[in-house]
């Protein structure tokens, strides 16, 4: 990649038959957030927790890390953006030699920051990912990624957002879901009723029942 830097992650070894978890923190946290939603979600996979490039408190984030500097809306910084995509691309392809799996055998999922990220990540690379998990994030407005038949086709896509949330509106939520279903998606949307901007026990268990169905 011309535009990466390495990234560090969390990684807990499971059934390498399963699909891999691949979890994005969001902006001003890092890799030990989300840690331990990936085993209560998915018990016995391997759970790969990985902290963003960039440090956060330049951007006013707060201590830890972010995946791309936020200009407000849908609409990240084009250049923190474009930096942050490649550097996560360049991880993901290095995961097959790292831990044994074949390529496609990857959930990638985040909440906030990580969840467009990673959203971004697979409409950039279609077909490379056996789902995407997209919490309380919103499709990114940038010049390389695009919602279309051809980079949706295939995905599994799981949305979930607060009707409350006052970070990352309802409202763009919605609006995202609707470009993918016009695009095409395999997407499955929960609206969780007076949740603000967190990942609730109810989403938890919609995550679950959902990677379940990505299983071999």
């Amino acid at each position: 990649m011309t535009n990466s830097v390495p990234l560090h992650a969390l990684t807990l070894e499971g059934d390498p038959k399963l699909p891999a978890l691949v979890l994005l923190h969001g902006r001003g946290s890092d890799e030990r957030d989300l840690f331990p939603l990936g085993r209560m979600i998915a018990p016995d996979a391997t759970i790969v927790s990985v902290r963003a490039p960039f440090p956060a408190a330049p951007w006013g984030y707060g201590p830890g890390y972010a995946w791309y500097r936020y200009l407000g809306g849908t609409t990240p910084e084009a250049e923190s953006f474009e930096w942050g995509q490649q550097s996560l691309a360049a991880f993901l392809e290095s995961l097959p030699d790292r831990l044994g799996y074949a390529p496609g055998h990857v959930i990638l999922g985040g909440f906030s920051q990580g969840g467009t990220t990673a959203l971004g990540h697979a409409l950039r690379h279609p077909d490379t990912l056996r789902g995407v998990m997209v919490l309380s994030g919103f499709l990114p407005e940038h010049p390389s990624v695009h919602a279309t038949p051809a980079t949706l086709a295939t995905t599994p896509i799981f949305w979930g957002h607060g009707t409350m949330d006052p970070a990352i509106p309802h409202e763009l939520a919605a609006a995202g879901q609707q470009a993918l279903r016009e695009g095409g998606a395999r997407l499955t949307a929960h609206s969780y009723e007076g949740m603000g901007h967190t990942i609730g026990s109810a989403e938890v268990s919609d995550l679950k029942a959902w990677v379940t169905t990505l299983a071999p």
